[in-house]
């Protein structure tokens, strides 16, 4: 089926293209793939040659027209795929075989185990699960494309019905399927010509309003949706228990600053008010069906005192309703939710029975009349009425409020500390408090905190930084009031590097009323959780020696303890890749884990002392404050991991569950947050069956994780042969990044990224500063960039080197007995079985060959030959590290499917690599006209489409 999909979707493809560019362009095209499929499975050079010498021939206008051939079929075939993926599933779920990541799994472990539906549902109570969506330089999908690639997904699915109908009846008696399946064929071309006609990129710079309009799409498609579902699966498995709402969306998108200029308290402002609006419009939608679908009369049902009482108070007063309450209760509520669209969003509802009147000051009056209206369902024989749209509408309230996604806000300490030394210079409190050491910082921040009095000078002329940032603050403080305490909860601190990066955040909070009390009052509550990012492999080590300090600090750990007793901590795994290489960063948020588990239990078991350090006490990594823990009473604080994942391997990506159970024992305890990033978003959530899926995994690991802990603290020899891996990789890693002289310059050449630099697809810059500094590159485009050149090389360089420098002993008995031991940790841990199976991802993802192509970008010989040998070199020993351990001779051996996806799909993708390695060329030449660039471009995103996890 998968096979025929992708001949049916290719075959409507290539028509489109014969009749819209004509034969010629058509014919060009296939001769391309003919070559390029004999250059990959033939290693024929002649086919080499032959392709070489036909790609530079080939004029701008025509190299375009075969990019987008290629590209659309990428787009296509992912599209195949997603669609057998469902297939597959519903075939294995009907022959009885359940499988691993889903609920019923989960629930069937946890069974098994003797744990009770009464224990998972009180688990639930006091766990929170969040997926973060998040806008950043490499998401290049456009809306108008997503749009119509849906509409292909919901026909193919169609397709599907329609055959399993024609079987079912008898195909050769059927005369309607052919026509059927004629009709939806022609719905499929018709949207394959509507991707073909509609541009792939955006002539203009995206704005971060495009960005919260194209994730606001996910909602409107899947989440708004898919997540009641989920839960209604949920309490169906644990046979009527009941299941909190812990499930709960998060976003980035208008509040994250770092790096963005064009992030403000205006576009927070924005993000809240369009993410309002599309809650409420949901709600108005679901509102009116339910009014048409209960229209029961009063003349033959009773209803409950409470029902009556809310139709009473319904502003309906036309006669032909008046035996209907739940009609008239049902038109009051969405009289009442079109008055809240307006105040809160300026919005007019679609229809109005009645005129909008008395808007809800909150979702959970809202969601106490659907509760009135369930309840008199529910004891007057209407069960069966609230289960198809009101059970998930109340869900859906629950857990989408109006606010619909929790906005994290960030920004760089940096900028932290820039606003609060301008407001202490100006109070003339501090003149140079940026110039203060560590210990000084501190005092003053403390003595602030402890001071009712705010400090800005009325009248006093202020920085543009400093004003915008503190309006960030008022404008969080009033879409709190307006649209609900979930609406913004959480303020991450990039580069968190000392404990003052903290107390700032909290001068900030109560300098616009955010925190109040003074930090040693009984009184003292702040409003946003503080969440430090720990990014590099220096402040992973650094995480938990700064958090014992922070909350040693007297008045920290009551004033967490009263603000809701929740710390989210954030670990990076971008930066700290580009910082260390794959394995030490692993190898570091492992430990980093562990470290804060530690630290946390003891703070909420066994405080030592009531007595913070003195405020003179040195930071962390000085090793001679008092940093004893101070005892907080009964309400343990519960700390929350935030895992910073990208979409490639390389920067925390790879499958969500195998990564959550892979987390170190006792670390997931019900609480997990994680960002989605890239073309992740797309592949896991643009199809609303596959999004309730990939939502099921991260639910049904988070249980297995917390309540089955199946991972077991690693043994001693365990621990030591890791850090001893880690050394070896850091210093192979880091050889070559840093410190191999022309290394930037060949990057800078031999990859794509000055051209993604330019490419119009996130509203942030590329790099932290004007630079080509790797350090001062975003780890984002810095791994998106190996991608397409196919060398992905933050996703497994080091690790073989590391392997090769650990097997070196000096007996042959050693060494046998060096290899045994990883090979048993690779059967018998999580962590480095996860991190190895993700290696041999991302290896049969690269592709030698190709990159070789991009190295001839270089123009320094000797550096070009002297680089990429390294890498090749590193590339084998890494091959041939993985093989020893895991005992497989071929990539992906225990991944068929993704085996097969990437036979069906490269030989589609290699031409885009071809075509973009000969544009480039031309285009740093200076040979270029504009189509020559829209040429790379569109072979960007083909190529990440192909790629798939490439945010």
């Amino acid at each position: 089926p998968l096979v025929e999909d992708i001949r049916l979707l290719g075959r409507i493809l290539g028509d489109v293209i014969r009749e819209q560019e004509g034969a010629p362009a058509y014919e060009l095209i296939e001769q391309i793939r003919k070559l390029s499929v004999s250059f990959r499975r033939d290693a024929d050079h002649e086919a080499d040659k032959a392709l070489k010498k036909l790609l530079k021939g080939l004029s701008s206008e025509q190299a375009v027209s075969v990019i987008r051939a290629f590209t659309y079929f990428s787009h296509l075939a992912n599209l195949a795929e997603d669609r057998h993926h469902i297939r597959r599933r519903a075939l294995h779920e009907r022959a009885g075989n359940t499988q691993e990541g889903s609920i019923e799994v989960a629930l069937s472990r946890l069974r098994w185990a003797g744990i009770t539906p009464k224990t998972i549902s009180q688990t639930l109570a006091h766990s929170y699960v969040a997926p973060v969506l998040t806008a950043h330089p490499t998401e290049v999908q456009r809306k108008s494309i997503l749009d119509a690639e849906r509409d292909i997904a919901k026909l193919l699915t169609e397709r599907d019905e329609i055959k399993a109908r024609a079987a079912a009846v008898n195909a050769a008696r059927d005369a309607l399927t052919p026509r059927e399946l004629a009709a939806n064929e022609a719905q499929i071309r018709a949207r394959v010509m509507q991707l073909w006609q509609t541009r792939l990129l955006r002539f203009t710079k995206l704005t971060v309003a495009d960005e919260i309009e194209n994730a606001l799409s996910y909602y409107e498609a899947t989440f708004l949706r898919e997540i009641p579902k989920l839960y209604a699966a949920l309490e169906q498995e644990l046979s009527g228990q009941p299941v909190a709402s812990f499930l709960r969306m998060g976003q980035w998108i208008g509040g994250d600053r770092d790096g963005n200029p064009n992030v403000s308290a205006q576009t927070l402002d924005y993000a809240l008010r369009r993410q309002a609006e599309v809650a409420l419009r949901h709600y108005l939608t679901e509102v009116h069906f339910l009014g048409s679908e209960l229209s029961l009369s009063a003349m033959l049902v009773q209803v409950s005192p409470d029902m009556q009482a809310l139709a009473e108070r319904s502003p309906d007063r036309n006669e032909h309703r008046q035996d209907e309450p739940y009609r008239r209760a049902l038109t009051g509520i969405y009289a009442r939710l079109a008055a809240t669209l307006k105040e809160l969003t300026g919005g007019e509802a679609a229809r109005h029975a009645v005129a909008p009147q008395n808007p809800y000051d909150r979702a959970e009056d809202f969601l106490a009349d659907l509760r009135v209206i369930e309840a008199s369902l529910r004891t007057h024989h209407g069960e069966a009425l609230a289960s198809q749209r009101l059970h998930p509408l109340i869900r859906a309230v629950e857990v989408f409020g109006f606010h619909l996604a929790t906005v994290d806000l960030r920004q760089s300490s940096d900028q932290h500390e820039a606003v609060v030394a301008e407001l202490l210079a100006t109070a003339r409190v501090e003149p140079a408090y940026a110039r203060l050491d560590e210990d000084a910082k501190r005092a003053v921040l403390l003595r602030l905190l402890n001071d009712a009095r705010p400090l800005r000078v009325l009248g006093a002329a202020y920085s543009e930084h400093t004003l915008g940032e503190l309006a960030i603050f008022e404008t969080a403080k009033r879409m709190r009031e307006s649209f609900g305490a979930q609406a913004i909860r959480h303020y991450i601190i990039s580069h968190t590097e000392t404990v003052s990066d903290l107390l700032e955040v909290l001068l900030l909070q109560k300098e616009v009323g955010l925190m109040t009390g003074t930090l040693d009052s009984d009184e003292a509550r702040n409003e946003l959780i503080v969440v430090p990012l720990f990014e590099t492999i220096e402040d992973l080590a650094q995480s938990a020696p700064i958090m014992r300090a922070f909350y040693a600090l007297p008045g920290v750990a009551q004033l967490v303890q009263r603000s809701g007793a929740e710390q989210d901590i954030m670990l990076g795994y971008s930066d700290s890749n580009k910082d260390g290489g794959i394995f030490t960063s692993n190898w570091e948020l492992y430990r980093a884990e562990i470290a804060l588990v530690e630290l946390f239990d003891e703070l909420s078991s066994r405080g030592l002392s009531a007595a913070g350090p003195s405020q003179g006490a040195k930071a962390p990594s000085g090793g001679s404050e008092d940093t004893r823990v101070p005892s907080v009473g009964a309400t343990p604080i519960q700390l929350r991991m935030f895992h910073g994942r990208g979409g490639t391997v390389g920067r925390g990506g790879g499958p969500s569950y195998q990564a959550i159970l892979a987390q170190p024992p006792g670390t997931v305890r019900g609480q997990i947050r994680l960002t989605e990033q890239g073309e992740v978003i797309g592949s896991k959530y643009a199809n609303p069956e596959i999004g309730r899926r990939n939502l099921e995994t991260l639910v049904a690991a988070t249980l297995e994780a917390t309540l089955l802990q199946p991972t077991k603290p690693a043994t001693k020899a365990f621990l030591d042969a890791a850090a001893e891996l880690s050394q070896a990789s850091m210093a192979a890693y880091r050889s070559l990044v840093y410190e191999t002289p022309g290394f930037t310059d060949y990057f800078f050449s031999a990859t794509p990224i000055r051209e993604i630099a330019e490419l119009n697809i996130g509203s942030r810059p590329a790099s932290r500063k004007a630079t080509q500094r790797i350090e001062d590159l975003r780890a984002i485009p810095w791994g998106f960039s190996w991608g397409q050149c196919r060398l992905t090389l933050p996703g497994w360089f080091g690790f073989g080197s590391a392997v090769a420098a650990f097997l070196e002993r000096p007996t042959p008995a050693a060494r046998k007995e060096a290899l045994a031991l990883l090979q048993k940790m690779y059967r018998q841990w999580p962590f480095f079985r996860t991190l190895l199976s993700n290696m041999d991802m991302v290896l049969a993802k690269s592709d030698l060959a190709l990159a070789s192509r991009y190295s001839e970008l270089v123009g320094e010989a000797r550096l070009r030959k002297k680089v990429f040998a390294t890498i090749e070199a590193e590339w084998q020993r890494t091959a041939d590290a993985l093989a020893q351990i895991t005992g497989e001779k071929q990539r992906l051996a225990n991944n068929p499917a993704l085996a097969r996806s990437i036979r069906h799909r490269f030989p589609y993708i290699d031409p885009l690599h071809h075509l973009q390695v000969e544009l480039v060329r031309r285009y740093r030449q200076g040979l270029a006209d504009e189509r020559v660039r829209r040429g790379i471009h569109i072979s960007i995103n083909g190529i990440a489409a192909g790629l798939r996890n490439t945010g």
